[in-house]
């Protein structure tokens, strides 16, 4: 058994619960919403593990969570963060196969931001050696995301649509969908990721900021019949661009980077054209899809990773002690994941 400090460096949540103004997941100083603090090291239950943090990463999920934003209220004085990788150095009773495992997880209860990291060994999952810490810091979230999506969008025909597509999952979805013989359209913000985006797997770009591209894509729409729109932005434009899909369409909402709330401006589509719009939750998907299912798609996922298939682009690092005072100027620098190291 490995021999523990009494007290860990974690950075800290300063809110509790919700807020009741969302703004979307930005930040113009990390210190509004969290701390650095000494805490107690966690002691990991029945079916935990304990984690001794190499890597985390940072997701929208993350800001919107520290914000009061998310779908699970925030704890005062608890350590944020979702995603790492790490080695386990103790467990609690049911989980002992995972000591000494160096493992990707989401974090439950005792966020990824620290030292030490406690969570459920269900939410834990064993790195191939050929795993970068880097790929394994963000094995999770946004992969597991793009699989079970685009697994959705290959049941419902040929073309999908990605929104924020230059984002670490966007460009995972883009590749993978390409590489299972699906034709991605990829919706971005600036004329200059088109030609990057094509190369990462979109089968056609179009720029959201182009005073034409609702009529673009009502005519790409005509042609190709895409009938699943994963979506991160939720504005008025993903309306537009839900109205101009054909019959049969399914408006997959899985972020909110938009402040901005859409108005449904046609729902007789709803009722006349059996469209439907619904949200995608990783957590509720791994916590209602049969293990064997799961097992296939972690699998895949580290395959992908492994022979370079998929990679994390990573666009800052910051040392845990960082945090609070750079973390906002970090997440300005587009296209690509922050990492954070203790």
């Amino acid at each position: 058994m490995t021999t523990l400090p009494p007290k860990m460096f974690a950075v800290i949540q300063t809110h509790n619960g919700y807020t009741g103004s969302p703004s979307g997941p930005f930040i113009e100083d990390a210190a509004d919403w969290l701390a650095e603090a000494e805490i107690d090291i966690p002691e990991p239950g029945p079916g935990q593990v304990l984690i001794k943090l190499r890597t985390a990463s940072v997701n929208p999920s993350d800001i919107h969570f520290i914000k009061g934003e998310y779908g699970q209220p925030r704890v005062k004085g608890m350590p944020a963060g979702f995603e790492g990788c790490g080695d386990v150095v103790a467990t609690g009773q049911g989980a002992e196969a995972l000591q000494g495992q160096r493992v990707a997880f989401v974090a439950a209860g005792s966020g990824a931001w620290a030292e030490y990291v406690v969570t459920q060994a269900l939410m834990c999952i064993p790195l191939r050696p050929d795993i970068s810490d880097e790929d394994g810091s963000a094995q999770i979230v946004n992969p597991m995301t793009a699989m079970a999506m685009v697994d959705i969008a290959r049941g419902a025909g040929e073309a999908f649509v990605v929104s924020a597509a230059t984002s670490q999952l966007g460009k995972l979805m883009c590749a993978l969908g390409r590489d299972l013989g699906l034709k991605p359209i990829a919706l971005v913000r600036r004329a200059e990721a088109v030609e990057a985006m094509k190369a990462h797997g979109a089968y056609e770009v179009l720029v959201t900021t182009d005073p034409d591209v609702v009529q673009k894509f009502t005519e790409l729409s005509h042609e190709l019949k895409p009938r699943v729109f994963l979506d991160a932005v939720a504005d008025q434009l993903s309306e537009q661009v839900f109205c101009a899909m054909p019959n049969g369409a399914r408006w997959v909402v899985y972020g909110k980077l938009s402040p901005e709330l859409p108005k449904l401006t046609q729902t007789g589509q709803l009722i006349f054209m059996n469209k439907r719009i619904e949200g995608f939750w990783l957590t509720q998907w791994m916590t209602s899809t049969p293990p064997a299912d799961q097992m296939r798609v972690v699998a895949e996922v580290q395959a992908r990773f492994a022979d370079g298939r998929w990679k994390t682009d990573v666009s800052e690092r910051l040392k845990l002690r960082d945090v609070v005072g750079n973390l906002a100027d970090a997440l300005k620098k587009s296209d690509g994941k922050v990492l954070i190291t203790p």
